[in-house]
């Protein structure tokens, strides 16, 4: 089954052909981080406008490079949701009318479970059931995967994202945007250890995470040393880093061994995080536990991981119906 998957739910135009769920024939992503960033964030509008000029040529440059016509595409999978509103009328729509006009059958998927799906689009998944962290801009949970869309929620922030603290934070120091990799980079000049940041646990006994506090006390950090922070920036950025990578880390493995699992996953952007990989790689080796992390594209929101999870659905006889409609929030949070 060869099918067509189609992402807009934030600031990437992505199509991607993808066969049986698991081999990417081809996966073109058109980044918009040179709109936003003189705004140093995602603005929705100018997301919208972006999708509207991009989609059609990205699904083009995508099956001119998989050499697939469109009469061999079996169906469509298409970001239902979370996301931005906006953003996801453009993909949603266009998919719609593909399929209608191709008289194949389509599925709306969300996006979050595309996420943890995109471990299968490589040559060493992990086998069920096991344990994921997803960490993005827009979304931090913990899940237990049974099967591929059989995926229990465990824990989830109760504010920021760990991205978007990322984001914050970047911007606090006026380093630019996306924060991810600009923190990331910095951070390998500074040290960790010199200045200390808050660990917001919460109880170490749940998967519930919270980054407001760590970006608050940045930013206290920043009006305390007015004079000093600007020669500091690579220890204070190193120093967040440490602190949420802490808590992203203790809490998977914490996850892990509760629900007696001997693998487990990292996806998202912020699963690109060099260091983050790092901790949770070793510490997970000194428990006995098998990390999988998919290469750093499969990382960001792309149309391959959308067409993994759609292919699921589509092999049970499950598709959407034409009056079906975008969602912003994950439904199950």
């Amino acid at each position: 089954m060869i099918l067509l998957g189609i992402e807009t739910s934030c600031d990437e135009t992505a199509a991607a052909l993808v066969k049986d769920g698991t081999t990417i024939l081809s996966s073109v992503v058109s980044s918009q981080i040179h709109v936003h960033h003189p705004y140093g964030g995602v603005v929705p509008e100018l997301a919208s406008r972006k999708h509207i000029e991009a989609i059609v040529p990205v699904v083009d440059q995508a099956m001119e490079e998989a050499g697939i016509p469109k009469s061999r595409i079996d169906g469509i999978a298409v970001t239902q949701g979370p996301g931005l509103v906006g953003a996801l009328l453009v993909g949603f729509s266009f998919a719609k009318a593909y399929a209608y006009s191709q008289e194949i059958p389509w599925i709306g998927v969300d996006h979050l479970d595309g996420h943890v799906n995109s471990v299968f689009l490589e040559t060493d998944p992990p086998p069920f059931p096991y344990v994921v962290l997803l960490a993005s801009g827009g979304h931090t949970a913990i899940y237990f995967v049974r099967d591929y869309i059989d995926i229990e929620l465990m824990g989830q922030t109760r504010d920021d994202a760990a991205g978007e603290a990322f984001d914050k934070v970047s911007n606090m120091l006026e380093l630019g945007y996306p924060g991810g990799p600009l923190i990331g980079r910095m951070a390998e000049k500074g040290n960790p250890n010199r200045i200390k940041f808050p660990r917001a646990y919460l109880t170490k006994s749940d998967f519930d995470f919270s980054f407001s506090g760590i970006k608050t006390a940045v930013n206290r950090y920043i009006q305390t040393h007015p004079d000093s922070y600007h020669a500091q920036i690579p220890d204070i950025v190193a120093g967040f880093q440490e602190a949420v990578v802490d808590v992203l880390s203790f809490k998977i493995i914490q996850a892990a061994q509760v629900k007696k699992c001997e693998h487990i996953a990292m996806v998202g952007g912020v699963a690109a995080n060099g260091r983050l990989r790092e901790k949770v790689s070793k510490a997970a080796k000194q428990k006995g536990i098998e990390t999988h992390i998919p290469s750093i594209q499969l990382c960001g929101d792309n149309a391959a991981m959308i067409a993994a999870v759609g292919y699921h659905h589509l092999r049970k006889g499950r598709v959407s119906g034409w009056d079906d409609d975008v969602y912003s929030r994950k439904r199950n949070s």
